[in-house]
């Protein structure tokens, strides 16, 4: 036997409840009314009043009598004779009285029932209908299917509230989703990444000694062709340690870092003197708690980047400086190029391992510097525009009183590529 839906269910549930207590008082008060009102009119005690009455006149109007006494009489039995008229209309009123309260009584039931089918469907749609939406709701959840979006106002304002934090939770959910299998993916890169390494820098060895050798031994025909060997061999030793950075997260204990003066130092160091660089570093900034050398080489494989988008000149922009997210307060390394931009179709991939469009590469440097950045509970995000440059963007947590950081981003996995 199937079951019946939930505001089938709560339609009868609320109607009971307000038919069925209705319908036992009017029962009880008709009952009431029907046997107290024969008892107030008294016909059954004036029918024998009448009788005895009779049967007394009678007697003493066959006995001898002054006119008085018989004029007495007289009155006496047409005083009776009245009361019994009353008291018959009594009864015909009482008796027409109990029909009339039953109907009465009919009527009111019926009212009281269409009343509350009225009311007991309106709360049923108002309960039901939200409750089947929620429900509706964690099976999509549960799914990973996105919500429905826009302003319901279904039932209680209650409802709303628990529309809004399902909504909440679908999006941490998400957001929970993505951040695993980013986190999935990225342990997946790093680990080839260092499978790689190691299989570049076991046979390097002994190729930077082959070519050394030949350097001092070849015949001078031969040192075009053995200066080939030197620059690829340093290129693959170059790309090795670009995959064994990429395979590794910052290790080693963490320590106060001030980015201001890193900017300084790895900016001057990276950019070559015929690009304008600027240097923009807000003054008293708090430190950060991190890892130096990560952090540097981070930057600088922005830098790098920066350095290649602008090869027929242009100017590089550096800004340090303070930057709120989501309430939380962090230090903001900002790189701006005057190169020639990125696509918004490439945009979105920049951040990837092994995605590159320069001949040469390997897709690491930007790759390293996102996983560094998220490792110290940092976000990055970019901005370009083909033809007029692109900006990189790195928000770390600043430091506490206690020492501790405060987290700025949504933690591993979590990077915005924006277009500009």
């Amino acid at each position: 036997m199937k079951r019946p839906r939930f505001r089938t269910r709560l339609f009868l549930i609320l109607s009971l409840f307000a038919v069925v207590p209705s319908v036992v008082l009017t029962l009880l008060w008709g009952g009431t009314i029907n046997t107290a009102l024969p008892l107030v009119s008294a016909g059954a005690a004036w029918d024998r009043v009448a009788a005895t009455g009779e049967r007394a006149i009678a007697a003493a109007q066959s006995a001898p009598a002054t006119p008085e006494q018989r004029q007495a009489w007289a009155a006496h039995e047409e005083e009776l004779r009245r009361s019994l008229v009353q008291a018959k209309r009594f009864r015909r009123i009482a008796t027409g009285t109990v029909r009339a309260v039953a109907v009465l009584a009919l009527a009111g039931i019926a009212i009281i029932a269409f009343l509350a089918s009225r009311v007991a469907g309106h709360l049923s749609r108002q309960l039901s209908r939200p409750l089947d939406e929620l429900v509706k709701w964690t099976e999509l959840l549960a799914r990973g299917e996105p919500l429905p979006e826009g302003e319901l106002r279904r039932g209680a304002p209650e409802f709303e509230v628990l529309r809004q934090r399902m909504r909440r939770t679908a999006r941490e959910l998400e957001l929970g989703r993505a951040r695993a299998l980013e986190a999935e993916r990225l342990s997946a890169f790093r680990e080839t990444a260092q499978r790689v390494a190691h299989e570049l820098k076991n046979p390097l060895t002994p190729i930077r000694f082959a070519v050394s050798r030949l350097r001092r031994d070849a015949p001078p025909e031969l040192q075009e062709t053995v200066e080939v060997l030197k620059i690829e061999s340093e290129r693959l030793e170059q790309m090795a340690r670009s995959f064994a950075q990429f395979g590794r997260l910052p290790e080693g204990p963490a320590a106060e870092v001030d980015l201001g003066e890193l900017a300084r130092y790895t900016a001057r160091a990276t950019v070559p003197g015929h690009l304008t660089l600027t240097l923009d570093v807000e003054e008293g900034l708090p430190m950060v708690r991190g890892h130096y050398d990560a952090l540097a080489r981070a930057l600088s494989n922005v830098l790098i980047n920066a350095v290649e988008a602008c090869r027929e000149g242009g100017g590089i922009v550096v800004r340090v400086a303070r930057s709120t997210r989501d309430g939380r307060d962090g230090i903001e390394v900002a790189v701006r190029d005057t190169g020639c931009g990125i696509s918004p179709e490439q945009l979105g991939r920049i951040w990837e391992p092994y995605v590159t469009h320069k001949s040469g590469g390997t897709g690491l440097g930007l790759a390293i510097a996102r996983q560094t950045v998220v490792a110290h509970r940092g976000s990055v995000d970019a901005v370009s525009a083909v033809g007029k440059g692109t900006e990189v963007r790195f928000l770390l947590p600043v430091m506490n009183g206690d020492g501790s950081t405060s987290s700025v981003g949504a933690g591993t996995g979590e990077v915005n590529a924006l277009s500009g």
